[in-house]
Order: C-alpha cells, then structure tokens, then sequence
C-alpha cells in the first residue's frame, strides 16, 4: 500500500496495511535524518577511544567536545538535506490525510 492507491469508491480508508505503511515510513524517515549525526558521533567516539588506548590517557572529557563538535558540523552541513526530507514525509502525510477526509 503507497499514497495514491485508491481502495473502495476512490476514497482512502485507515487500514492496518496503511497504518503499518506510515509507521514504517515514519521510522525509517527518522533513521535516514538522525544516521549522519549517529555515524558521525560514532566514528569521532571511536577514533578518539583507540588514541586514548594507545596513549593510556583516560579522561571522559576529552571524548565529549570532539563528539559534540563535529555532530554539530554535521548537523550545519546538512539541515538543508534533513529539512528536505523532513518536508517531503510531511507532505506525503498531509496528502493522505486530506484524501481520507474527502
């Protein structure tokens, strides 16, 4: 089931195909906006916990403001992507709703 289907006398109806549609696009809407900042978090987390091993030196700060820092470069570079995103799923969300209320 995708937007546009038509099911009955042209008019959308909440079905469990529907529901579970919306909420498996939902997620993985959420999952393609939130994976560049997650990935990136894990990566710095990574890099810098293997040269703390290397170096033996274990301070829990200095893990935390590279981590914020480039999540945060991350989020600047692509909000106008996660914001397109964001926007085409609300859209398709809209969509469906002003057509089940026809």
């Amino acid at each position: 089931m995708v937007p546009g289907d038509s099911i009955g006398c042209g008019e959308f109806q909440m079905t469990q195909e529907l529901a579970i549609w919306v909420v498996r696009e939902t997620l993985f809407t959420a999952l393609m906006v939130a994976s560049p900042m997650l990935i990136t978090g894990l990566v710095v987390g990574l890099s810098i916990s293997l040269i703390q091993s290397a170096t033996q030196l274990q301070e829990m700060t200095l893990t935390f403001i590279p981590k914020i820092l480039s999540v945060v470069i991350v989020l600047i570079l692509l909000a106008s992507w996660m914001i397109d995103k964001l926007l085409q799923f609300t859209h398709t969300l809209f969509g469906l709703i002003s057509q089940m209320a026809r």
